[in-house]
């Protein structure tokens, strides 16, 4: 615990695989827990402002998903080239690819931003919102869409961070992010003290200052001398060998991470078809839901390095047990969390509201969601598999059939011809996710991601 807290340096290709899959998971799981914070704490707090408040938090998130698969996908297809050349011992070339990727991400995010601050009011509409909600949260959408740039850089970076095996600073700069926005959110969001009541905008300002200032903190330990990987002037120059292999990789994990994200957001619309009542319901569950999902992710990134470094070591046998290894530890986890989920969903859902109406609906979404999480936790070990190894497009045509294909049609068949309303929507999730884990341990032993060159 100690180790894997101060960063030490170590050689997970050579490590007892147990002790390698610990160093690297501990501080990926604070990692994640710290990202589900952002939005525990932010919902924590404008739950309070009412339900239309609540629903505004909901749309603009079901919208940001978006952007969210799209940092994800590069993200992930640095972590996989940062990790290889890692494994090969080639630090210049790690550096490289860092700094290229960096390019990438700035000019992704630009393209993503500045439609979206100009437009937010126009999307909450296209998304069902009523005149109350779209009211009280266009200005939040503004400010959140607007902030996308760091957005993505605080993903991107800190997947460098991990590839390299370097996960304690990843969760350090996390740790100020959330530190921050924790002290900002009441204070913008009510006016205590010397800051102005903002409301809502005072949640999507305070996020936007602690990602702004955990960008920083990354840049000044990427060009420091004690960084693991030291970027300098020269890696910015374009190197269009490894722009390309970035972005042929990071394309179909966009896609990959688009899907079902998109399918979020065609499933948010469904459910808000139900009122705002329900929609509040369900995005405060969903926040819950993240929150434990975030340190299962943690795991799963920590198989997708071992993957990745071990594949550049040569070691493939080694890269699959540590994936089995993973996925155990993650069901154990994640199975703990949802006994909790299923047995006291109302205590938990009663933190966040007092609403009767929003409670009954989030804890119907919080139960129903929990019973499939034994399978979330290993298909999700097995997706980060074929995503460390730079096989993207695997998981991608798995998330096409699990979420396009079956989950969307199965969710508006039950909430509307069936009549179950947000219900049938609820029930579709965990369907959907069962199923795309079953199809990826199919292709996951078939064994063809040894193969992949990146």
């Amino acid at each position: 615990m100690r180790s894997a807290l101060r960063g030490e340096e170590h050689d997970y290709t050579q490590a007892p695989l147990s002790r390698a899959i610990l160093l690297l998971a501990i501080p990926m799981v604070l990692e994640m827990c710290m990202e589900s914070l952002f939005g525990i704490v932010d919902i924590f707090w404008v739950a309070r402002l009412g339900s239309d408040a609540a629903a505004g938090v909901g749309l603009t998130e079901s919208l940001m998903a978006i952007l969210y698969a799209v940092a994800m996908g590069v993200s992930m297809a640095t972590t996989a080239m940062i990790a290889r050349r890692t494994g090969e011992k080639n630090t210049e070339g790690a550096s490289t690819a860092a700094a290229q990727a960096i390019l990438l991400g700035l000019a992704v995010a630009a393209a993503i931003s500045i439609p979206g601050f100009i437009y937010g009011g126009d999307l909450l509409r296209l998304m069902g919102a009523d005149p109350r909600v779209l009211s009280s949260s266009t200005g939040y959408a503004q400010v959140i869409f607007g902030n996308s740039l760091s957005v993505m850089l605080l993903f991107l970076m800190n997947a460098i961070f991990r590839g390299a095996g370097d996960a304690a600073v990843a969760m350090r700069v996390l740790w100020v992010s959330n530190g921050i926005n924790i002290v900002l959110d009441p204070l913008l969001i009510f006016g205590i003290g010397p800051f102005p009541a903002l409301g809502i905008t005072g949640a999507a300002w305070a996020t936007a200052i602690g990602r702004s200032i955990g960008v920083a903190m990354q840049l000044w330990i990427f060009f420091s001398a004690g960084s693991r990987i030291r970027i300098a002037a020269r890696h910015f120059k374009p190197a269009w060998s490894v722009l390309r292999t970035l972005s042929r990789v990071s394309a179909t994990g966009m896609v990959q991470f688009i899907i079902p994200h998109a399918s979020w957001v065609a499933l948010v619309r469904i459910i808000a078809m139900s009122g705002a009542e329900a929609l509040a319901g369900y995005t405060i569950a969903v926040r819950i839901i993240v929150f434990a999902l975030l340190p299962s992710w943690g795991l799963s990134n920590a198989a997708a390095t071992l993957v990745g470094q071990n594949l550049g070591a040569r070691r493939p046998d080694r890269a699959e047990s540590s994936v089995w290894r993973t996925g155990i530890y993650n069901v154990v986890f994640l199975s703990s969390v949802g006994i909790v989920f299923v047995i006291f969903p109302e205590a938990v859902l009663r933190l966040f509201t007092s609403d009767a109406a929003v409670v009954s609906h989030g804890v119907e979404c919080l139960r129903i969601i929990s019973y499939g999480y034994p399978f979330y936790a290993f298909g999700m070990v097995l997706v980060q598999a074929f995503n460390g190894a730079g096989d993207t497009v695997t998981p991608t045509w798995l998330n096409l059939g699990a979420y396009w294909f079956f989950q969307i049609p199965l969710a508006w068949t039950l909430s509307q011809p069936l009549g179950l309303g947000a219900t049938g929507a609820f029930w579709a999730i965990p369907t959907a996710e069962s199923l795309l884990t079953l199809a990826a341990l199919y292709f996951f032993r078939k064994g063809h991601w040894k193969l992949r060159k990146i």
